[in-house]
């Protein structure tokens, strides 16, 4: 169902998987499931104006230069070209600091929504630099989670300065299992703990379990998916910081997963299933294993071609 008239228009962002192993700030997708909605008006008054926040706790700011959908929603008004107010209504639905990409959505969806709005005057692709400058006061320069958000499926992020972004091939009937835990972990607290240097060795394992990757989404050769889902950098480190992760991805494991690893900064954790009933089993495994290290947790199943935002 659309919804939409010269006056209002309101999108829904779906929540996005990034890194998804050895894709650190260059692989992303999106799922179904948890996402934000933005409802967008014209107003006569100039600019942009946050007039409310729903699903937030009450933590998200009404500035809009101090919200990512507000500096989104800006953003596109510059990009555009076009001077005309805007009133936003967010709506979060997913939770914040769940390393399931709230702070892009928020902005994807605010800039989806200003744009049609405005008559569609930017492809889909030119909101990714207004949704970059947004994400970039939370989480940092990158677009792992705005491109797949924006534009859905599987991408790989070459580049950011300039923009270049590359569609992948997914392998037919993988399951996505998300373990999303009940508490946050910031994205900059994520970033802190990197390491600011990579021996050779890692870096040259990282670049073959990365190519290979991208080999298996062509090839659809689920073995050598199950092979190079591997992250020996950032994961260790992450992992440190979400009680009972190494016992939640070995519980997904246990059931047959054919791969596991943590999404984005965390502490959501996901597992890569070639059926549903064995996703299923490995959710449930999951959130068992969250339970045992005092977390209480939810799992979701999502297919992992899904779409980006759209109108509602």
């Amino acid at each position: 169902m659309i919804s939409t008239t010269n006056e209002m228009v309101r999108a829904y962002a779906p929540a996005t998987v990034s890194n998804l192993g050895p894709g650190f700030d260059v692989l992303g997708l999106a799922v179904r499931g948890p996402g934000d909605v933005v409802t967008a008006r014209r107003s006569p008054d100039p600019g942009v104006r946050l007039t409310r926040i729903s699903g937030d706790g009450g933590r998200l700011s009404h500035d809009p230069e101090a919200n990512t959908a507000g500096i989104a929603a800006l953003a596109t008004l510059r990009k555009a070209g076009i001077e005309q107010g805007v009133e936003i209504e967010l709506d979060k639905g997913m939770p914040i600091g769940s390393g399931l990409g709230s702070s892009a959505a928020s902005a994807v969806a605010a800039a989806f929504a200003v744009n049609q709005l405005l008559g569609s005057p930017l492809r889909k692709v030119d909101l990714i630099e207004p949704c970059l400058l947004a994400e970039a006061t939370v989480a940092g320069r990158h677009a792992d989670n705005i491109a797949p958000c924006l534009l859905g499926g599987l991408v790989l992020v070459r580049a950011v300065d300039p923009i270049d972004i590359v569609r992948l091939p997914v392998p037919e009937g993988l399951i996505m299992v998300l373990a999303i835990p009940d508490f946050e972990l910031e994205t900059r607290k994520a970033r802190a703990v990197l390491p600011g240097q990579v021996p050779l060795h890692q870096m040259v394992r990282a670049t073959a379990n990365l190519a290979s990757f991208v080999s298996a989404c062509y090839s659809g050769d689920i073995d050598l998916l199950a092979r190079c889902v591997v992250d020996d950098v950032v994961e260790p480190v992450r992992a440190a910081l979400i009680p009972g992760a190494v016992q939640v991805m070995q519980a997904a494991r246990s059931c047959g997963v054919i791969a596991t690893s943590i999404s984005g900064a965390g502490p959501t954790i996901f597992a890569i299933s070639h059926s549903t009933e064995v996703g299923r089993r490995a959710g449930q495994a999951m959130v068992d294993a969250f339970a045992q290290a005092g977390v209480r947790a939810t799992a979701t199943l999502s297919p992992i071609d899904c779409p980006g935002v759209r109108l509602l």
